[in-house]
């Protein structure tokens, strides 16, 4: 298992993963420009020469909008979602993001149980934040030591 930096060579699987995770998918096109504004950073992880799962945040004054966290169906439960978002937030302190936020379908509990083992705490709700279907997120805070 490799967890390396986004490339736009990587984009056919990982809208591949993208569409089969998710009810309202970003487009090749959405992905292409995230990486290239430079307030964001994407990883995958590669198993075998493959995308099995890739993650992203925006990062500004000092916080980190955690988005776009997937894994392919058939490596789930494997522990591959957490060091990837290990990963992703270790390269957020080093860019001097000190606190990450994220939204996550309320009915998504293994997603909520992974988060809140990495010390994410929820926070709130935002009522009707997802469509296809509709349902609330709850949103989660972690706030890291510089």
């Amino acid at each position: 298992m490799e967890i390396r930096k986004m490339t736009e060579a990587d984009l056919e699987q990982v809208c591949a993963i993208e569409n089969e995770t998710f009810s309202d998918p970003w487009s090749e096109a959405d992905f292409r420009n995230s990486l290239l504004d430079d307030k964001n950073d994407y990883l995958v992880v590669e198993i075998d020469n493959k995308v099995a799962a890739y993650c992203g945040f925006w990062g500004i004054v000092g916080e980190g909008d955690i988005f776009n966290v997937a894994v392919k169906k058939e490596y789930r439960r494997q522990h591959i979602g957490e060091a990837m978002l290990k990963a992703l937030i270790e390269k957020g302190v080093a860019r001097g993001i000190t606190s990450y936020t994220l939204e996550v379908r309320i009915s998504n509990e293994p997603a909520v149980q992974l988060y809140e083992s990495l010390g994410f705490l929820r926070t709130g709700i935002r009522k009707d934040f997802y469509s296809k279907p509709k349902e609330d997120a709850v949103i989660m805070w972690l706030n890291t030591i510089q």
